[in-house]
């Protein structure tokens, strides 16, 4: 099995950033897309980025590009999310997730704890 651990999340002033990450553990090989997503209080879960096994390509959802950047490192078994110029909207539990499917994986086999982003004014 697969075990996912988010951490890097904490209480931010608007304008600032953090850096997210996603440790990994057991065999991820046939779930080889990384994922970002998120809940606010009361929202639905939002889906966030997406990264491709090499890395090389990338996917956001619109309100996060230009500001939020997802990578990985395969040989440390990690994925990160870069956060710059956070903005209350990006105020959630963001999780760590993986699966198959290119941008947006329909359905994501393994997913992490979350970490609270909490952005104030």
């Amino acid at each position: 099995q697969v075990q996912l651990e988010e951490s890097g999340g904490g209480l931010v002033q608007a304008g600032g950033a953090l850096r997210l990450s996603c440790a990994a553990s057991g065999d991820t090989s046939s779930n080889p897309v990384v994922a970002w997503l998120r809940q606010a209080p009361g929202k639905e879960r939002e889906f966030v980025a997406t990264i491709t096994e090499s890395g090389r390509n990338t996917y956001y959802t619109d309100s996060v590009k230009g500001r939020f950047t997802i990578s990985r490192d395969n040989t440390r078994n990690m994925a990160y999310l870069q956060m710059n110029n956070l903005k209350p909207e990006d105020t959630a539990v963001y999780y760590c997730a993986v699966g198959r499917g290119w941008p947006v994986p329909k359905k994501y086999n393994y997913w992490g704890q979350g970490t609270q982003v909490t952005v104030s004014s």
